[in-house]
């Protein structure tokens, strides 16, 4: 089986962010399936020009066509970065030989066009992963404001919806929305961690060192640094846990909010706060050791209890407890878990205690750690995961043929 996944955020080895869609392809070719990704030139996460693609392997083929490489800029020039992949994305798709099935993902839903157009070109089952729920978080944060615009999305959602031959979410919050819009129930295949790679036995004191915090409890964020993020309320809580010089507050990952963020630290002389640029995916594990619990945020905006961040399942993995400002599904699978303390999002102050009370309690914080591990092993194992994944995908195709 030949797979095209179109992709313009797929994120390869050597690149910060999630790396969900390459573990699946790794994992697709060690079942003797070939894998071809269209993917975009620029990082979703740091907005730069990806220089090199170190995952090169058997079976794997990573193609990056021109487009206009613009992120984490206006709102018009993403619209532009968007519409120029899904051009130059078909154009190199179209190239492909042999394809048996066609993988789109969104958001953007632009590039699902191209994957529908794409695989009925060839002939071949169209499978339709939602990531998130676009465009209504873009409605919901106020990116997207203009009604005609809101219009013309809605109606290619619902198209896309209903012309995919498979849907697919990542997150059974999304379900319910997804089958209001299809009339079909999407297959779940949910965010999840690779326990081998992220594991207890990984060594963080070098991490520690560099950053002069070796005797320090550190709360580490990883991810991007937006405006769904809401790490001005990570910089509350900061604020008013400077007296206890023992915490340290470390913020790994970029986005268009960073540099505002950074100011804001400097100008209220938030010497425990440290920042980090974005790592790649293979240094994360080293980087999520060292600290003593981590943190997950969102603002506090219904659709956000929908989601599945990639970051909390990578943390339990880790063996680190889990300070979850989200609330929502993701809140369940922590406790659950017993994995991590809940606090509501948007609030600073609360926040600022559950990590004083954590950091009074290290045995407390290495229970939690472990609960979260075993947890995420049973219930949200990548390796799982891929192996749905490529039954989905064969499903489809033997359907296709038969």
């Amino acid at each position: 089986m030949h797979v095209l996944i179109i992709h313009q955020a797929f994120a390869s080895a050597d690149e910060a962010g999630g790396t969900r869609h390459l573990e699946f392809a790794r994992h697709l070719i060690d079942q003797g399936h070939r894998v071809t990704v269209i993917a975009g030139g620029v990082n979703y996460l740091t907005g730069k020009a990806v220089e090199t693609v170190s995952d090169r392997q058997p079976g794997l083929t990573i193609v990056r066509p021109s487009s206009y490489q613009v992120l984490h800029r206006t709102f018009v020039r993403r619209a532009l970065s968007f519409l120029s992949f899904m051009c130059s994305a078909a154009i190199a798709a179209l190239r492909v030989v042999d394809v048996d099935v066609v993988v789109g993902t969104s958001p953007p839903l632009l590039q699902g066009v191209t994957a529908w157009v794409v695989a009925r070109l060839r002939r071949v089952p169209f499978v339709f992963e939602i990531r998130d729920l676009w465009p209504d978080f873009a409605v919901e944060l106020k990116v997207l404001e203009s009604r005609p615009l809101i219009a013309v999305c809605r109606r290619l959602e619902r198209f896309l919806y209903r012309r995919a031959d498979r849907l697919l979410v990542n997150s059974p919050g999304f379900i319910p929305h997804v089958r209001s819009v299809s009339g079909r129930t999407p297959a779940l295949i949910p965010n999840g961690a690779d326990g081998v790679q992220f594991s207890p036995a990984q060594t963080g004191a070098r991490v520690r060192a560099r950053w002069n915090a070796a005797d320090r409890f550190i709360v580490l964020y990883a991810g991007a640094h937006g405006t769904a993020n809401d790490l001005e309320t990570v910089l509350d809580a900061a604020s008013l846990l400077r007296g206890l010089p023992s915490i340290l507050f470390v913020l790994v990952g970029d986005g268009k909010e960073k540099a505002a963020l950074q100011t804001q630290a400097k100008a209220a002389g938030l010497d425990n706060v440290r920042f980090e640029a974005a790592q790649p995916k293979h240094l994360m594990p080293e980087i999520v050791a060292a600290a003593d619990v981590c943190l997950a945020t969102l603002r506090d905006i219904p659709l956000f209890r929908t989601t599945y961040p990639n970051k909390v399942f990578d943390y339990m993995a880790a063996g680190k407890p889990t300070v979850i400002a989200i609330d929502g599904v993701i809140r369940q699978v922590v406790e659950e878990a017993r994995g991590g303390v809940f606090v509501a999002p948007g609030d600073g102050r609360a926040l600022a205690e559950a990590v004083s009370r954590l950091a009074a309690d290290r045995d407390g914080c290495a229970r939690m750690g472990a609960n979260a591990r075993a947890f995420v092993l049973q219930r949200f194992n990548r390796k799982d995961q891929a192996e749905s994944f490529c039954a989905l995908l064969t499903e489809c195709t033997v359907e296709t043929a038969g």
